[in-house]
């Protein structure tokens, strides 16, 4: 019998103890930062939890936790929130409208949105839904899902990528069947995906690290070179994964920081060690630099990751869950508590007129 040496720090510690404290089965942490689901339960990943190890009792909101955003060609923002379903704006955040009859699972958790408009939202146990008239109303879109939870929602072209609990799936914009997307990841959470100009997709999961599929390719192949941390731990969960104009693929990982691969995801480095914050939520990517959120505030980078500066300034909550970018139009960043947008890429306005919500319902209640 073969044993993993584990290196338990009081950090992954406190994470590990609160964990064994709510039990086995679902997860679903009241502000939305993260949820769980039984697969990710066997190996319970290292996430950032201060906000629920500080509080004795349910958070109380002033606006939805925002789990994720997307923009369409013409500035239509769709937020997605943790209990409360999809919200729109039509004037950058200024005021928001709640959109969705017809998506029967209010915990979004995957956003996305097509060249011509149809907009798809992932949820936490209902699948996809697809809306073709700007949010106004949505269908369920789950034919040949074999789980519901669906992490990730990439838009290629005319098709669309789904990251469930059961591997990749692929929908062309013109059918209503999911097709899997080649075998290797059978029963693995897909928290994020990514796709190089060479056709090559990234799979980012909660447990088992990342897989490639280079075109033609017969199936998924893990990546294992280079994804430890500055414990020397090697990093299987991954949050977020980006392809920069150099082709340069970026992974956000639960709580090891930042890596950069110039090879096609074949080896990979560290970037993060003077990022204050390892838990990455979102990286948007520009010609002025590298942006990355974290689960305490945002950071920019113009050297690649030689030293990281904080663009904070009017954040109210540092609890990032989302981070977008619109060209030279702004920044957006979803948060437990609502959205912020940042005009000059320094400073951040609340944009929650519209958000304003109550506790959410707890997802374990849902039907």
């Amino acid at each position: 019998m073969r044993f993993q040496r584990i290196i338990i720090t009081p950090t992954r510690a406190a994470r590990l103890l609160l964990l064994l404290l709510w039990g086995g089965g679902f997860l679903g942490l009241a502000d939305g930062e993260e949820s769980l689901s039984p697969t990710t339960m066997v190996a319970p990943p290292a996430q950032v939890i201060s906000e629920s190890l500080s509080t004795s009792g349910p958070p109380e909101q002033s606006a939805a936790s925002i789990q994720a955003l997307t923009i369409s060609e013409n500035g239509v923002i769709y937020a997605g929130s943790f209990g409360y379903g999809v919200f729109q704006t039509m004037d950058r955040g200024a005021t928001w409208s709640r959109v969705g009859a017809g998506v029967t699972d209010p915990f979004i958790l995957s956003l996305a949105i097509t060249k011509h408009g149809i907009v798809y939202a992932g949820t936490l146990r209902g699948g996809v839904f697809r809306s073709r008239d700007e949010g106004n109303t949505w269908q369920s879109v789950n034919e040949g899902l074999k789980q519901l939870e669906v992490k990730a929602l990439m838009v290629v072209d005319r098709e669309l990528y789904a990251g469930t609990g059961d591997g990749v799936y692929r929908l062309r914009d013109t059918d209503d069947r999911w097709m899997p997307v080649t075998t290797g990841l059978d029963d693995i959470l897909v928290h994020s995906l990514a796709r190089s100009t060479d056709g090559t997709l990234f799979a980012g999961t909660s447990g088992k690290g990342i897989f490639r599929l280079p075109p033609r390719s017969s199936g998924w192949v893990r990546v294992r070179h280079g994804l430890k941390d500055h414990e020397g731990m090697i990093e299987n969960f991954i949050r977020v994964l980006a392809i920069d104009q150099d082709q340069s693929i970026l992974a956000g990982t639960f709580d090891g920081g930042v890596f950069r691969s110039v090879d096609g995801g074949l080896t990979w480095r560290s970037i993060s060690r003077a990022l204050p914050n390892d838990s990455i939520r979102g990286i948007v990517l520009s010609d002025h630099g590298l942006v990355v959120a974290t689960g305490h505030g945002i950071f920019k980078t113009v050297d690649k990751g030689k030293q990281w500066i904080p663009l904070n300034k009017g954040l109210t909550n540092l609890s990032i869950q989302v981070l977008i970018g619109w060209g030279e139009k702004g920044l957006y960043a979803g948060t437990s508590s609502g959205v912020f947008r940042s005009d000059d890429g320094l400073s951040w306005i609340a944009v929650n007129q519209g958000l304003e919500a109550e506790m959410a319902p707890p997802p374990f209640l849902f039907r």
